[in-house]
This record gives C-alpha cells, sequence and structure tokens, in this order.
C-alpha cells in the first residue's frame, strides 16, 4: 500500500528536515550527505616498496588524486598525479619506489589504460594510450552499436624481481582476448609474451613466466592448460559446481609450488598448496562454515603466512608462527576487522587498516622491530566525532532451511540496549547487493549508515548464489534469478516484519547491478510486498543483458548460460523473458526510481531505457535519472552525492524517513533526469537551478 505524505514533505522542507517519530531517546542529529557520500579525507594507504614513503588519494580541488610523503613525516605529502575529472581509484606502487602506477577510463566505460607516474618529477606517462583495436584488415573494429571498440588493459603480475617492468592484458588486437605483454614503465617499450585467441586467462609467477592458461568448458567449468613449447598440455579441470570457489592464486618463492583456493571434494574452499614435482596436495587452512577469501604472503619468499574466512566476521588462522607476535599485538591496536594492506621489501613496515561498523577507517604504520603501530589518519574525519548505527549480524533461516547469513542496522537512538530490535516496528529498506557473485559483510557502510540515519531500518541479505559461504549456498542460486534467490529476500523481509523490526506497510527494496535486478523483480513479482524500489544499474531484460556483455566476458560466456540462462537457445530466451522484469512491467503499481550510467559497459543503458519506455507506453508513472559520465555505478563523487539526494527525497515521500535538503548537492554533477521529476516533490525546482 503507498503511503502518501506528500503535503508533509513539502512543509518540511520549508523547517528544514523531514521529522520522523521519536523512539526512544531523541533522533540524532541528521548526518549531512556530503559527509557520507562526498570524496573521503585520505583512503587507500600503501607503502613503498623501500618502506621509505607513503600514499593515499585524497581529493585536490574536489578530484581523488595520489598523495606521496615519507613514511615518518605522512602531513609532508604532496599531491603527484594531476586527475582533474574522475579521479584515481585504483593504483599500487611500482617496484623501483619511485614510480606509481595507477589505472583511469573515460566516463566509467572501463576500457582501462595504464599509467606511471615518476613520483619526484611527477612526470606521467600514459603506457596504454590505444584508442582503437585494429582488426586482420588494418581497420578499427566496430561494436553492434557502430561505435569504435576500445581496447582494455589489465594488469597480470607485478614482480620485484624486475623493478622497471610489468606484465599486462591488453586487447587492442582482439576485443574478446587479451595478449600479454612485457611493459617497461620507465620507456613505454611492450614486448609480446604470449599471443592469445582462446584463453579466458593466464596464471603467471614472478619470473614472468605463462604458468598455466585457463579456458571455460561447454557446461561452464574450465580446464587448465600448460605450455609446451607451442602446445598446450591439459593440467586440470575445474568442473562447474567449484568454478566460482576454485582456482589459482600464486606460487612459493622456488615457483614449484602453487597455491589454490580449492572446493573441489570439499563444500567450502579451503586453502591448499600443491608440490607440482611430486604431485602431493596439503591443505592448509579450511573453515567448515566459509571459504578462504584472504590470504598472507610474505613479500618476497612468497609463503603464506596467514588465511582469512568469513562467516559473519572476518577470522584469520595464523599458518606461520613467525608472525604470531605481530598479529597478536595488533589485535590490541584498535577494534574492528584488522587486514594487512601492504608491506616493505625488508618486511620490517606494514601498511594497516582497521574496519569498524560505526566508524570510519582507521590507517596505521607498524614497526615489525619495536612491535608498535603508529596511527597515521582515518579515511572520513568528519565521521569521528559523530555517533553512528551498530551492524548487526544476524542469520535467518529461508523457506526451505538454507542459512541465510544478513546484517542489519536500526537507528541508534531507537534501539538503546543495541540489542537488534527496534522498540518499534519502523520502515525498512531492503539494501540488495550486486554481482550476485559477491557477499555483503560487516563492517562501515555508507548506504547503511545515510539510511539508518534518516530513520530506517536496513537489512543486506546473503541470498543462495551469494559467495564466499560455500559452494552449495553458490550454487543453489543457479538458474534461480527472480526464483529462489528472490525467496531468499522475501523471506528475510517477512523475518523483520515477524520480528517486529519492519512496519510492513513501509519497505523499501533498493540496490546496484544485480540488486537493482532485484528491485524490479521485487516490484514486478512481488509487488504487494514493496511500498517503492529504487535501481541503479539494474538489467530490465535478461536476454538483451546476455547479448550485450562486454567483448572481453566473451570467453566466459558459458559461466552466465550456465547460472543464469541460455540466450542462444529458444529453451533458454523463454526462461529468460520467464525471469525478466520487463515481461512483467504491467505489474508495477509502487513508485519505481531508476539510476543509470550512459557509458555502462555492463548494464548497457539500454536497460534502463526499455523499462521505462514499457512504463511510460502503459502511463505507469517511474523517475528516470541518467548520467551521461558514469559507467556500472557512480564513480564521481557529484554524482554520487546528487543522486543520494534524489533518492533520499523519494523515500522520505514513500516511506516517510528524515530528510535533508537537496542543497548544493547537484553542484559538479551531470545528473539529468529524462522523465519523472515531477514524481519527487522539489526536484524539478532542483534541477532549474
Amino acid at each position: 500500500m503507498r503511503r502518501t505524505v506528500f503535503s508533509a514533505v513539502i512543509v518540511s522542507m520549508l523547517l528544514g528536515v523531514i521529522p520522523v517519530q521519536a523512539q526512544g531517546a531523541e533522533p540524532g542529529p541528521i548526518i549531512a550527505r556530503e559527509i557520507l557520500f562526498g570524496n573521503p579525507d585520505k583512503a587507500s594507504l600503501r607503502i613503498s616498496p623501500d618502506g621509505a614513503k607513503i600514499s593515499y588519494r585524497a581529493p585536490r580541488d574536489g578530484v581523488m588524486n595520489v598523495w606521496v610523503g615519507p613514511a615518518d613525516d605522512p602531513d609532508a605529502a604532496v599531491c603527484v598525479t594531476d586527475d582533474r575529472l574522475r579521479g584515481i581509484r585504483i593504483y599500487f606502487w611500482a617496484y623501483t619506489s619511485e614510480h606509481i602506477i595507477y589505472l583511469q577510463d573515460v566516463g566509467g566505460d572501463e576500457n582501462w589504460q595504464v599509467h606511471a607516474v615518476h613520483v619526484a618529477s611527477r612526470e606521467d606517462r600514459n603506457l596504454t594510450p590505444f584508442e582503437e583495436i585494429v582488426g586482420p584488415d588494418g581497420e578499427p573494429m566496430t561494436g553492434p552499436d557502430g561505435k569504435k571498440l576500445k581496447p582494455r588493459a589489465e594488469i597480470q603480475e607485478v614482480s620485484h624481481k624486475f623493478r622497471n617492468e610489468i606484465l599486462i592484458g591488453l586487447n587492442n588486437r582482439n576485443p574478446q582476448h587479451h595478449d600479454i605483454h612485457r611493459l617497461n614503465i620507465l620507456t613505454g617499450d611492450m614486448e609480446l609474451v604470449q599471443k592469445n585467441d582462446q584463453f579466458m586467462g593466464f596464471q603467471t609467477d614472478d619470473d614472468y613466466r605463462i604458468r598455466y592458461a585457463m579456458k571455460m568448458t561447454p557446461d561452464g567449468g574450465s580446464e587448465l592448460f600448460t605450455p609446451e613449447g607451442d602446445e598446450w598440455k591439459s593440467f586440470d579441470q575445474i568442473p562447474m559446481e567449484d568454478m566460482m570457489t576454485t582456482g589459482p592464486v600464486g606460487f612459493d618463492k622456488t615457483g614449484q609450488v602453487l597455491y589454490m583456493i580449492d572446493s573441489r571434494g570439499r563444500d567450502t574452499a579451503a586453502l591448499t598448496a600443491i608440490d607440482l614435482q611430486a604431485g602431493h596436495k596439503k591443505v592448509l587452512f579450511a573453515d567448515p562454515r566459509a571459504d578462504v577469501s584472504r590470504i598472507m604472503i610474505h613479500p618476497t619468499e612468497r609463503t603464506i603466512e596467514a588465511a582469512a574466512s568469513e562467516y559473519m566476521r572476518v577470522n584469520w588462522k595464523i599458518l606461520d608462527t613467525s608472525v604470531q607476535p605481530d598479529l597478536d599485538y595488533l589485535k590490541t591496536v584498535a577494534d574492528g576487522d584488522m587486514d594487512v594492506i601492504g608491506r616493505s621489501l625488508d618486511d620490517k613496515t606494514w601498511a594497516v587498516q582497521f574496519v569498524m561498523d560505526n566508524g570510519p577507517v582507521r590507517y596505521y604504520l607498524y614497526d615489525r622491530s619495536a612491535k608498535r603501530a603508529r596511527f597515521l589518519f582515518t579515511n572520513r574525519k568528519e565521521l569521528e566525532g559523530l555517533t553512528l548505527s551498530r551492524m548487526h549480524p544476524v542469520s535467518i533461516e529461508a523457506r526451505d532451511g538454507l542459512n541465510l547469513i544478513c546484517y542489519l542496522t536500526l537507528p541508534y537512538w531507537t534501539d538503546p540496549d543495541q540489542d537488534g530490535r527496534p522498540q518499534q516496528a519502523l520502515p525498512m529498506v531492503l539494501w540488495v547487493h550486486g554481482g550476485p557473485w559477491a557477499r555483503d559483510s560487516w563492517g562501515y557502510d555508507p548506504f547503511h549508515q545515510w539510511l539508518s540515519n534518516r530513520g530506517y531500518a536496513v537489512l543486506s541479505v546473503n541470498y543462495r548464489g551469494s559467495t564466499g559461504l560455500g559452494k552449495q549456498f553458490t550454487n543453489a542460486g543457479n538458474l534461480e534469478w527472480a526464483g529462489k534467490m528472490h525467496d531468499d529476500l522475501i523471506d528475510a523481509v517477512h523475518w523483520a516484519i515477524e520480528t517486529k523490526i519492519a512496519d510492513k506497510n513501509s519497505v523499501a527494496i533498493s540496490g546496484g547491478s544485480y540488486g537493482g535486478y532485484a528491485t524490479l523483480v521485487g516490484l514486478t513479482f512481488t509487488p504487494d510486498v514493496f511500498a517503492c524500489g529504487v535501481d541503479l544499474v539494474g538489467p530490465s531484460n535478461l536476454q538483451t543483458l546476455l547479448e550485450t556483455i562486454p567483448p572481453y566476458w566473451a570467453p566466459a560466456l558459458t559461466l552466465f548460460t550456465s547460472r543464469v540462462g541460455d540466450h542462444r537457445t529458444e529453451e533458454g530466451r523463454k526462461f529468460l523473458a520467464s525471469r525478466s522484469p520487463l515481461t512483467y512491467v504491467d505489474r508495477i503499481s509502487k513508485p519505481l526510481l531508476i539510476g543509470q550510467g550512459a557509458n555502462d559497459p555492463r548494464v548497457k543503458q539500454s536497460e534502463s531505457d526499455q523499462i521505462v519506455k514499457a512504463m511510460q507506453e502503459k502511463n505507469i508513472p517511474v523517475t528516470y535519472v541518467l548520467y551521461p559520465d558514469e559507467g556500472h555505478g557512480f564513480g564521481r563523487p557529484e554524482n554520487a552525492l546528487s543522486f543520494s539526494a534524489v533518492a533520499e527525497l523519494f523515500l522520505a515521500e514513500h516511506l516517510g524517513g528524515r530528510c535533508e535538503p537537496i542543497g548544493d548537492d547537484f553542484k559538479g554533477s551531470s545528473i539529468t533526469v529524462p522523465t519523472g521529476a515531477e514524481q519527487i516533490p522539489t526536484l524539478k525546482d532542483a534541477l532549474a537551478g
């Protein structure tokens, strides 16, 4: 049932915020969206291989760039990159300790180019400046839309043995396959290491040798091959049911021990070591409840010293007693989940971060000799003095008995004893993760903090098909898009209603990518459950989704067809239509907000365009927000901020939560609203300036 609060919204806008009914203590102050979704102050700490310098991403003139400073004087850091538009998101140190390597695309198209910046001179060299893919006829290749295809570079291997060189993959010859090149970061010279016209990917070692190649099998599994001269010899096979939970992760120093995350013969993926000469396999660590998801490896010896799994929280297992004192000490430094995110080559200095649920990320430098961690900074200083809500891990049983690991956040003032139960039922947002082969985790989440601060309960569900919780759980999602995967979401909503966490008449569904798809499914397959929905870059038609995947995903096509449905057969197309929200657009009866990036290479703009058009043809109202300079998600903080402002107005209108006025949150954004601005109070006026 739609809850109309239009008059209250307008009146409250004039006063600045929308009030919500106090429950227990008085509601806390509204946290500005700028604090939650604007640029972080400092993030992505790294340490140079020689241990002398640190680096981090921070804004310069409002755009995220890389800053470098002495490890013993971080306040002396200076900006060494000069991005003025999109911001740098992916970077690392070269083993020269004098260069920063970063990747950049254009407008979110994910066609990455590799850049090297000399830290001292700040000279920036684009190492892969290719703008077109040249076909066998010598002409630029074009896609189905007639536009020129652009190449995409990927980092293949970075080894301390070759300070001036890295291995990259580059598809500037064949859009579906990446050739492997040896790239000199000082000169830009490239040497072809492996031409590729058949493989999905390669495993290389610290000596920059091709050790294995991987190819998908028709049933959705994969086969590993080893090079023998000009031929390839089959080495191993990974069955379809293990494909999402099994794969090589690297070699030891000798190159004769292969480390793998492997679920074959078991449910949860274990960390294993295979002696390639003797053929022996040893299990180093396994958790019966969750897959091994992280490893801690020595920077030069390449021995695995610790591994972690994640059931509800991250759990580290020490495998090398030499790091026991270090990890024991680091447990005492700060609350939250600890991760070693960088190490100097001499292993004397570590970069460490602590993630907590009710505060910003905390970064430290750890001196192993002194057994002392020195605090550097948090990623969002303005959060430090604020009271934030806690995230509660909960286990919910699905209708068929499957255990769903979920995360619940409540406005802190509604839960004074912090037991994860509000004093009375709240409006709730079901926030669905993307992937779907990914997972939700415990820790600080800007969406959970934003929505709980506005008065909503927020629930995130690891529905079947999510990864990290064993192959049976992941495979339970095969061919269950809009089926049992959606049943899990509905079961979680029913649990929240039955436990008096959620008001059954005030539940919204929202998410990005698969989460956006789930939103559309929620409003078409189960429209009576939800009061409204917010879809970010979600596919509406599974057939057209699979027909328009990026060309470099083509080698992995059977992974999608075996788990989503096969668009290449008549039977498969009928099945995909039966699981596509577009097929049931006439069932939409609740308000819908859609956000899309025009350059999205994964979920094309046409996915949003076609459902908006279908709704318009049936006179069903919808608000469509489109960003011409974004891709699969909103990378520019100005755009993320503007969309959150629109979504906040939308949710306040239909769930009745608090709302911060738009104010200047459209400044610098490329936001456009092709249709439906009139559906959201004050939006048209804000767009008009």
